[in-house]
């Protein structure tokens, strides 16, 4: 199961109505259970992509396969029964008066029977950790639990896959990191198969799989974080910046001539790195 491909975009060109090319033949996959990143400086293409993979906008060539099957020949309902789209506003998806009321507005529409609702509303509330905000107006709600509220509402129809457009944007950092470790949980608890887009590149090294860099419409780059963050140059090229520790190590390595044997993406790895380094020069370490 693990290795089953839930989404593959096949060489997928989006034109804007005016013919400027958003999307230029991009090719990714992500497999069940995986948690993937799309990184991108603002109109990289991301939140396009997005739309594109969930059916909301058509692509002028290639396809898109949703467990094998093109999703040109599935219907709405066929698609939204396993994956759905998160917008990175949550005021745009958000409509009904409670809480509860707002989650349980796609299982009703998908005829589920009124105990089927309020289990399937009970669980989704739990699994984003607001088990106790059911009857709070949306409007009362903070930035980060409508967030929250609008993962609940796919979940609670049965989403197996979540396409999140910045989940973590408008979010102050302890906001970004709860957001963060909440989606991991879904990934890593209840299988659920994410695929995200981001700009915070110091957050893909703790929570992300694999991710693909994308740039003008394409794709520039894809694999695990280690294989994606190169040199600073290589991403001032797409607008982006390493993650923080390892601009530091990479200056250490080119400037001050530590010979570090690679690039760490994590605070707790670049730790045990330069302890290493000071064990090796006689220094404590410790």
């Amino acid at each position: 199961m693990a290795e089953m491909e839930r989404i593959r975009i096949e060489d997928v060109t989006y034109r804007y109505p005016d013919g400027t090319a958003a999307l230029k033949d991009i090719s990714i996959s992500v497999r069940a259970g995986e948690f993937v990143g799309l990184l991108g400086a603002n109109g990289s293409g991301k939140t396009t992509l997005l739309q594109v993979a969930d059916g909301i906008l058509k692509c002028a060539s290639g396809r898109v396969m949703l467990d094998g099957q093109d999703i040109s020949a599935l219907s709405p309902k066929e698609i939204y029964r396993r994956m759905g789209l998160v917008f990175q506003n949550p005021d745009n998806q958000l409509f009904a008066s409670t809480v509860a009321e707002d989650v349980a507005f796609g299982p009703i529409n998908m005829g589920c029977d009124d105990r089927d609702v309020k289990e399937r509303v009970a669980r989704a509330l739990a699994s984003v950790e607001m088990e106790e905000l059911g009857g709070k107006a949306i409007g009362n709600l903070s930035f980060g639990q409508k967030k929250r509220a609008c993962i609940a509402g796919l979940l609670a129809m049965g989403h197996e896959i979540l396409l999140l457009d910045e989940p973590t944007s408008g979010l102050d950092p302890m906001g970004e990191y709860r957001m963060m470790g909440l989606l991991r949980k879904l990934n890593r608890e209840q299988g659920v198969t994410i695929l995200m887009a981001t700009h915070s590149v110091d957050m893909v090294p703790l929570f992300l799989s694999r991710l693909f860099i994308l740039s003008r419409g394409e794709v520039r780059r894809g694999g695990s974080p280690e294989e994606v963050f190169t040199a600073p140059e290589e991403m001032a090229d797409v607008k982006l910046r390493l993650p923080q520790i390892a601009e530091l190590i990479h200056e250490l390595r080119h400037t001050d001539k530590v010979d570090f044997r690679r690039t760490p993406l994590t605070v707790g790895e670049a730790r045990r790195m330069i302890l290493e380094k000071l064990e090796e020069s006689g220094g404590q370490g410790k």
